[in-house]
Parts: C-alpha cells; sequence; structure tokens
C-alpha cells in the first residue's frame, strides 16, 4: 500500500515539475506572456486552478520581487505541494532558461551574427505583442465581467496614471493594494455588522 502512494507522490511531482516545465520552457517575452500558458496548462489542462485563482497567482507574482516565472512557480507549488512543491516548481522554472543560455553561450558568435536568428527574435517580438495583448484584452474582459464600478475605476486611473501622467508602477500597484485591502476590510466589517 504504502508503494502506491509513494508512486502517487511521485506521478503527482512529475507532473508538477514537467508542467511548469514545459510553460517556462515556451515563456518568451516576460510576465504577461506566462499567463494564458499558465491558464491552459493548470486550469484547462490538469484542472488543479480556476482561472480566477491563476490570475490572483499572477498578480501576486507582479506584486513581489522577483521574475515573475519563479514568482507563479513558487506560488503554485507552494498551492500544491507546500514548501516541496515550491522548490520542486522553482527548480522547473529555472532549468529551461539555464539551459538555453548555456546552449546559447556555447555558440554566441554565430548567434550574434546570423541574420536569419535576428530575424526569428524579431518575428518572437510581434508574436510577444499578441499575445500581452490578448492577455491585456481578457483581463479587462474579466474585470467589466464582474460588474463592479470600483474595480472598473481603478483599471482606468490605473492606466491614465501609468501611460499619460507617467507615475512608476510599483507605486500605483501599492495603491491599489491598498485600495483592495481598504475595501476588503470595509466589506467585512460591513457584513459582520449586519
Amino acid at each position: 500500500m504504502e508503494k502506491t502512494i509513494e508512486q502517487k507522490d511521485l506521478k503527482f511531482y512529475w507532473t508538477m515539475f514537467s508542467a511548469v516545465f514545459t510553460v517556462c520552457l515556451f515563456t518568451f517575452g516576460g510576465g504577461f506572456v506566462i499567463v494564458p500558458l499558465l491558464k491552459k496548462k493548470f486550469a484547462e489542462g490538469l484542472g488543479w486552478f480556476e482561472d480566477d485563482e491563476i490570475m490572483d497567482l499572477v498578480a501576486i507574482a507582479q506584486s513581489t520581487p522577483g521574475p515573475v516565472a519563479i514568482n507563479c512557480s513558487t506560488l503554485i507549488g507552494y498551492r500544491l505541494a507546500g514548501v516541496k512543491g515550491a522548490f520542486i516548481t522553482v527548480f522547473a522554472a529555472m532549468l529551461p532558461p539555464l539551459i538555453i543560455i548555456t546552449a546559447i553561450s556555447f555558440a554566441y558568435e554565430a548567434f550574434r551574427d546570423n541574420t536569419i536568428v535576428r530575424i526569428v527574435l524579431r518575428a518572437m517580438q510581434a508574436g510577444i505583442a499578441a499575445v500581452i495583448a490578448d492577455v491585456a484584452y481578457g483581463m479587462g474582459a474579466n474585470v467589466f465581467k464582474g460588474k463592479k464600478i470600483l474595480p472598473i475605476i481603478i483599471m482606468f486611473a490605473a492606466f491614465v496614471a501609468a501611460f499619460f501622467i507617467g507615475i512608476n508602477v510599483a507605486f500605483i500597484i501599492i495603491c491599489c493594494g491598498l485600495i483592495g485591502l481598504f475595501t476588503t476590510l470595509y466589506m467585512q466589517k460591513k457584513g459582520g455588522g449586519a
């Protein structure tokens, strides 16, 4: 009986490792690009998370220092299997860039001067821009689906503050977090007093 439990654990950890490894292997372009891949793998594919949970994890990962992919992996691993899961998923997230950078370092001269590589990288930039636009649209659509006025106002205010006024994004994140905290505390107090 104990062997089956251990085998089940190994299968679960391997699935978790390979899922994060695959997501991080194909995440070119930084933070927002990881969102659709996480949704597809962990929400739609494995069914371990709901779409809203993935968005919450990404929001937390973006508000903490460090690369978003590593932060998301840490949160996913911890949520699924505690500290052991966090270590496994962080290792899985670090491995693809380590392998790719190591491979490129051996042939850096050839990559740097190769016209085809340059064209492929430019094409990838266009694809990444499309993915980021899709994620931004999806996140905005989710805010409107909630039909709550405060999140809609916050979304537009954050956009105006960052894009037109040039306020530092870190300050905007802190302000939005404080608004969320005060709103939650107010709703709890209002609900508790009723």
